[in-house]
């Protein structure tokens, strides 16, 4: 988020972001080269969550897709194992961590984007970070009740 100052200098707001690395990235041992690229990146890791979603889980927190041809077998592959969900801060973090990871298709993500080095498939990016156009807080809650975070 910008703002602009009584004098017209631009401030760039400090923002939380989330970014889940899923179950192919965890599998395939990228959890600290993602993490490495994160940090490179200057931004703060603020909480982690490693978790195994159950099915009921996977589909809440995909619910924004329901009724989507791909909604069931993102589901599935979701669940496959375990993520690690990154609570992450910077300026202009939610549009920042989206540029770090490229485009969903890995095939169209930039050259040196996560999803770009990592991702084998539109599914099987590695990993996951919240779109700004749709609802950061919403899915930071889901992973991250304010109630049970570490830092505030």
């Amino acid at each position: 988020m910008t703002n602009f100052g009584k004098s017209g200098i631009i401030y760039v707001t400090t923002e939380r972001t989330l970014l889940v690395i899923k179950p192919d990235g965890v599998k395939r041992n990228l959890i600290g080269e993602i993490i490495k690229r994160v940090e490179n990146d200057n931004f703060k890791i603020v909480d982690l969550n490693f978790i195994h979603l159950s099915r009921k889980q996977a589909a809440e927190f995909y619910k924004i897709h329901k009724g989507k041809d791909f909604f069931l077998p993102l589901v599935n592959f979701i669940i496959e194992g375990p993520v690690l969900a990154l609570l992450l801060q910077r300026k202009n973090g939610q549009n920042r961590l989206r540029k770090l990871i490229g485009a969903t298709d890995p095939k169209k993500a930039e050259t040196g984007t996560i999803r770009a080095d990592f991702g084998t498939s539109i599914r099987r990016n590695v990993v996951h970070a919240a779109n700004p156009k749709e609802n950061p807080p919403r899915e930071i809650n889901f992973f991250f009740p304010k109630k049970k975070r570490r830092s505030e």
